[in-house]
């Protein structure tokens, strides 16, 4: 059978010519050590772009255990995604990182439409994927997501048993922030931003323009982001606007997106998830609730482990050096034992 992916060429970006953003990126492919393979595959009439990394030494005759990488709402594989994923592939993994469609480098219009189904049936095309590359064990298949990617994954590992291990890094369930704000604080204006969204949408189908939410980081001065009350926010600003930041990458998702939004969450449905489960945040991160909520409800995984990151705040979790390296080991010693 003909392969489902295609090889796809990198835009370079920032002075690495795969387009990564992320300190200690592969700035070159050479033998004996860790190699990025941009491809591209069909998603329904979409096309998606994604990234696959081989272990040091990959030999495609051998067998080798796999993960996939969803990103953050708003990120793009060139950012945290690529991190986790060139750090386990240096651990002896094929993983594959790939941008959620209507985002990054993947198709679909509107651009940075947010719709919880299309981001878990990403998940759900990245195992079709990654299970037919060479050298992939499809026994050994694991998943990995970040942030929002995190909450889309624990909902995907509801139903596909092609996972044989689940971690969650970050966890931020979409939805429910989406729709009431953090701990409830915009329940108030729900019914508004609904109405909203409704008009919205009915534009989009007139013909009319798409409305989005503000970009932060095109919108807010230093000085009001330092204002904020959440870490997320706050650090959110400087990683994605400033000090990380990407073309391809957007705070911004369209306004009708909350239509599906509010109709998610990831904690409903935790108790499916059969399989061991990973669940890892910063201590100190505003977002370390949302994880809690989904490991607390996730009752029949056989075994589940909720690992803190002592001092870290959400957005920590994506780059500082003492905290990705800790979550790296126990990301490799939990797929170790379970894949």
């Amino acid at each position: 059978m003909a392969s489902q992916y295609a090889e796809r060429a990198f835009t370079p970006f920032a002075g690495n010519p795969f387009g990564f953003v992320y300190e200690g990126a592969i700035a070159e492919n050479v033998d004996g050590a860790v190699n990025v393979h941009g491809i591209s595959y069909p998603l329904g009439n979409l096309t998606i772009a994604a990234n696959v990394y081989t272990p040091a030494g990959y030999d495609p005759a051998k067998s080798y255990p796999a993960v996939v990488v969803a990103h953050p709402n708003g990120g793009v594989k060139e950012q945290v995604a690529g991190l986790y994923a060139q750090n386990l592939a240096a651990a002896g993994y094929i993983t594959l990182a790939f941008d959620a469609a209507y985002q990054g480098e993947s198709s679909g219009e509107p651009r940075n439409t947010d719709w919880p189904h299309n981001r878990v049936q990403d998940i759900h095309r990245a195992a079709d994927i990654l299970s037919e590359y060479p050298g992939v064990d499809r026994g050994r298949l694991g998943v990995l997501g970040i942030c929002g990617g995190g909450g889309y994954t624990a909902k995907a590992a509801q139903t596909d048993k092609r996972f044989r291990a689940v971690a969650t890094l970050s966890l931020f369930n979409s939805g429910e922030v989406r729709t009431y704000g953090f701990r409830g604080s915009q329940a108030s204006t729900v019914q508004e931003r609904l109405e909203a969204a409704s008009k919205a949408r009915q534009d989009e189908a007139d013909g009319g323009e798409v409305a989005y939410t503000p970009n932060m980081c095109d919108t807010m001065t230093p000085e009001q982001a330092d204002a904020m009350p959440y870490d997320l926010y706050r650090e959110g600003y400087y990683y994605y606007g400033k000090t990380h930041a990407h073309p391809g990458s957007s705070f911004a998702y369209t306004v009708s997106s909350l239509m599906e939004l509010a109709s998610f969450d990831a904690r409903d449905g935790a108790q499916l998830i059969s399989v061991p489960l990973l669940m890892m945040a910063g201590s100190a991160a505003d977002t370390f609730y949302m994880t809690v909520d989904v490991y607390e409800r996730a009752v029949c995984a056989p075994k589940k482990e909720l690992f803190e990151i002592p001092g870290a705040h959400h957005i920590e979790t994506y780059w500082k050096p003492e905290y990705t390296s800790l979550a790296t080991d126990k990301l490799v010693e939990f797929f170790g034992e379970n894949l």
